[in-house]
């Protein structure tokens, strides 16, 4: 058995890649599905959407590899974070759609915390902060809002997880009732440091902890798959969350290693080792990856807006028709105007969490026009790329000069946004071959652990650069231009 099949469980679609024993791409299969909103600022998905397009993508990407069933020697499972599910153990039914890390409902109830005092603790114990993105106060909207189900959930008749939980749930046919470290520590009631759920947060946010999941190491055995799904039970042996498994396909092992994914949003995380480093800049502490009982922790830094710039460019301004357009206008654009965007579309994330701010564009001239606005979109998440590693240097002092960042995720493919992104940062930028990162970060767990793949020195050696760029902007330009953006930022906020 050499190959491995990884589910990519994302925010508006499932997919399957299988790989082969040298970790290259055979096959891959990917199925969307329909995104709800049934009020502003919600966010919810049909479960069972997801669970069978997650099916529906696995047995395409079986057959279109070629290559039968007792040939998948493990599967590697990486998904969107913080999305809750509930569901009744004895159906399988989920109670409510399940709420996506996008909403924003849980505000108030975040708000209330806050004013309680609370945030101070959960920052100790979570090394997050009280904010609607993470899972707790998601699952105690559902628990507060489906009539009864709370006191169900005490009797053990339901059974919370994040996307990872219920689809290994669903896989085994009920067997495994299971997360990793790298899921339970986004969800708000996982002490990060203690490695355990914590019943002080539980309490604060009324949560029965009857209905939590058993957390794992990001390689571990989570379970076998039911006979009748693939022909053959195979089993679950690595798991992680979408932004820890590029993190681990980018090969960051060594503590000081960078890498950032340019999605919808964008997501940063620095290796700190063996010891958590609290973010006195309000970073987030998080668990990279888990091994042998053994956490590696992060530093994390996330982005409201980076892709979903150039959507707005395309679907908003409508200057645009497809994302590689922004490159050519961006060269193109008058070198005498110095337009800066902020994104703020939805609010700004770190190292600001600000929820209230709103977007803003300053520099504007009557000659400012599609190419100005493509320049100042791209150049927007390198100087929102910065702002992070400045906020992590702060924290972590040996990276007061990183050397190179990895960059993953749709957006890196944009040379033109990567230079910038290089010059503004003052460092490296590596883009590697496989882009997959995330897939590839869960392929690597699970066949690992299946015997599979080499240990984690040999998989570094494997990793392999598609184009490296250096920095080229004078020292004086960069600042200027950084100092231009962070008043653009404090106007911004100040609205």
């Amino acid at each position: 058995m050499t190959h491995i099949m990884a589910i990519d469980q994302g925010t508006t679609s499932s997919r399957a890649i299988i790989f082969d024993a040298d970790m290259k791409i055979v096959a891959s299969a990917q199925e969307e599905f329909e995104q709800h909103y049934p009020r502003s600022g919600w966010v919810e998905h049909d479960p069972s959407d997801l669970w069978s397009s997650t099916a529906a993508c696995c047995r395409s990407a079986i057959e279109k590899a070629g290559v039968p069933e007792t040939d998948i020697a493990a599967i590697g499972i990486t998904n969107q974070r913080e999305t809750v599910v509930v569901w009744e153990k004895a159906t399988g039914k989920a109670i409510h759609n399940a709420i996506v890390w996008q909403d924003r409902r849980t505000s108030e109830i975040c708000n209330d915390l806050k004013a309680d005092g609370y945030e101070k603790q959960v920052i100790e114990k979570t090394g997050l902060l009280l904010d609607p993105y993470f899972s707790g106060t998601k699952l105690k909207w559902i628990l507060d809002n489906v009539e009864g189900s709370r006191e169900r959930a005490r009797k053990g008749e339901l059974l919370f997880g994040t996307v990872d939980t219920y689809l290994i749930w669903r896989m085994t046919g009920g067997k495994s009732h299971v997360t990793d470290a790298t899921n339970a520590c986004r969800t708000l009631m996982y002490d990060s440091f203690k490695g355990r759920w914590s019943t002080t947060i539980c309490k604060m946010l009324d949560i029965p902890m009857e209905m939590l999941p058993r957390v794992c190491d990001s390689a571990c055995e989570f379970g076998m798959t039911r006979h009748d799904l693939f022909g053959r039970e195979i089993p679950i042996l690595g798991v992680a969350g979408d932004q820890q498994a590029a993190t681990i396909g980018q090969a960051c092992f060594r503590p000081g290693m960078l890498k950032s994914t340019y999605g919808t949003g964008c997501f940063a995380l620095l290796n700190t080792g063996d010891e958590p480093v609290r973010s006195q800049n309000r970073l987030l502490t998080t668990v990279a990856y888990q091994l042998n009982g053994k956490p590696t922790y992060a530093l994390e830094g996330s982005i409201f807006v980076a892709g979903a710039v150039v959507q707005w460019l395309r679907d908003g301004l409508k200057i645009i028709r497809s994302a590689s357009e922004t490159q050519a206008l961006a060269e193109r654009a008058d070198e005498g105007q110095d337009l800066v965007l902020v994104p703020a579309f939805v609010g700004l994330g770190a190292p600001y969490w600000n929820a209230e701010c709103r977007g803003a564009i300053y520099g504007l001239t009557r000659g400012s026009g599609p190419e100005e606005f493509a320049k100042a979109a791209l150049e927007s998440v390198g100087y929102q790329t910065r702002d992070l590693l400045e906020a992590m240097s702060d924290d972590w002092r040996d990276l007061s000069d990183p050397e190179t960042l990895r960059v993953d995720g749709g957006m890196s493919a944009s040379d033109w946004a990567m230079q910038f992104l290089s010059d503004i940062i003052g460092a490296k930028v590596d883009r590697p071959e496989v882009l997959e990162t995330t897939a590839l970060g869960a392929a690597w767990l699970a066949g690992w652990q299946a015997g599979v793949y080499p240990d984690m020195e040999g998989f570094a050696d494997r990793w392999r650069l598609d184009r490296s760029f250096e920095p080229s902007m004078e020292d004086g330009d960069r600042e200027r231009k950084y100092d231009r953006w962070k008043r653009a930022v404090d106007a911004t906020m100040s609205v």
